[in-house]
């Protein structure tokens, strides 16, 4: 009998790859006879290797080598090749449809996710017809593809990409060095890729602020990349010494998922960071403007309890942040207190203390 041999296609953004990692790993601990072959792109590979022996990693250019009909036709045919037997596309956007349709013509089987696209409009909608209420989440939905599929997951097995101890403290720069029994290690991810869901850069400070006054031996660490972010650390480190700008010693995906690992707790956006620091079993305190942890996307393992969002009628009004405040005064993020995150970051150390 032919082994079996599941195609998982999955683009888009890190933080959306990174919610695939625990359902992926789940269904390869429970099917160990079941071949995985996770379709994404090139950087996405670093979430997926080594990460179960039947769990295979398949990069694809789809802006480059692949890109457009053309492409997607070729990508099908390399595809084809490798002789799965059957799709899971938890992605289900024009170019993942497409190849799904070429495998519904090749008589695969295959199953796509369900984005409740009915639910998100009401959760979206104006307050007075708006209904908050929470959808399912990325997670059971990639689940219950897989359920259709054949391959039902009974309890999920994903704790963290590493072992209990963490990653190997010992591959990072000597800049980052042991972590000592005094100190706290706090990740602070402030930025993300759309304005809705980025706290504003001053009321941020004034949290590193009173990070460092109630926290003088502790070490934060600047978690992203790109221009205003390296202008924005840079500043910070020379205001507050016990900053550390990531970027400036971390190389690849791989070492930041390493310190994430032996974090206390990690302050982020709704973005990429969440999720890498929930695949490291890592706390984290998350803050939410524009869009909801109801939309589906809070991190895996993570409470509720820990995000951060004031109750508006207004919110929330995007699924990914990208649309502009109807407002215009983006009150969802500027009317929260610095405050608040500090107390919610100290709640979540202190129990982690408490709990040692």
């Amino acid at each position: 009998m032919k082994r079996k041999h599941i195609l998982v296609i999955r683009f888009s953004a890190l933080g959306d790859v990174a919610m695939v990692v625990p359902v992926v790993y789940s269904l390869a601990m429970q099917y160990p006879d079941v071949r995985i072959t996770v379709l994404s792109r090139p950087y996405a590979r670093p979430l997926f290797d080594d990460l179960a022996p039947n769990i295979s990693f398949m990069e694809a250019d789809i802006k480059g080598e692949y890109h457009g009909v053309r492409g997607l036709n070729s990508l099908y045919r390399r595809l084809v090749a490798k002789q799965f037997t059957h799709v899971a596309d938890l992605h289900s956007v024009l170019r993942s449809d497409y190849l799904r349709l070429r495998f519904n013509m090749g008589r695969f089987r295959v199953e796509h996710v369900e984005k409740h696209r009915l639910k998100r409009r009401h959760l979206l909608a104006k307050s007075t017809k708006k209904v908050k209420e929470p959808l399912p989440t990325s997670f059971q939905n990639y689940f219950d593809v897989f359920r259709r599929l054949g391959f039902p997951i009974d309890q999920p097995d994903f704790v963290s990409i590493f072992h209990p101890e963490g990653g190997n403290l010992n591959m990072l720069p000597a800049a980052i060095g042991p972590k000592r029994s005094w100190e706290q290690w706090i990740g602070i991810a402030p930025f993300a890729a759309h304005k809705g869901k980025v706290y504003p850069v001053e009321k941020m400070q004034q949290v590193i602020a009173l990070l460092s006054q109630r926290y003088p031996k502790a070490r934060l660490f600047l978690f992203g990349r790109g221009h205003e972010e390296e202008h924005t650390f840079t500043l910070w480190q020379q205001q507050y010494p016990q900053c550390v700008y990531v970027g400036q010693f971390l190389e690849s995906m791989h070492q930041e998922l390493i310190l994430m690992s032996h974090l206390d707790v990690m302050l982020s956006m709704d973005s990429a960071n969440m999720h890498m620091a929930s695949l490291t079993a890592t706390p984290v305190v998350s803050v939410w403007g524009a869009t909801h942890p109801y939309a589906g996307f809070l991190g895996w393992n993570q409470r509720e309890e820990n995000t951060i969002g004031l109750d508006l009628d207004c919110r929330p009004c995007s699924i990914y942040g990208q649309k502009p405040c109807k407002r215009g005064d983006y009150a969802c993020l500027n009317g929260i207190a610095p405050e608040t995150i500090f107390d919610k970051i100290k709640q979540v150390i202190d129990s982690k203390q408490q709990n040692a």
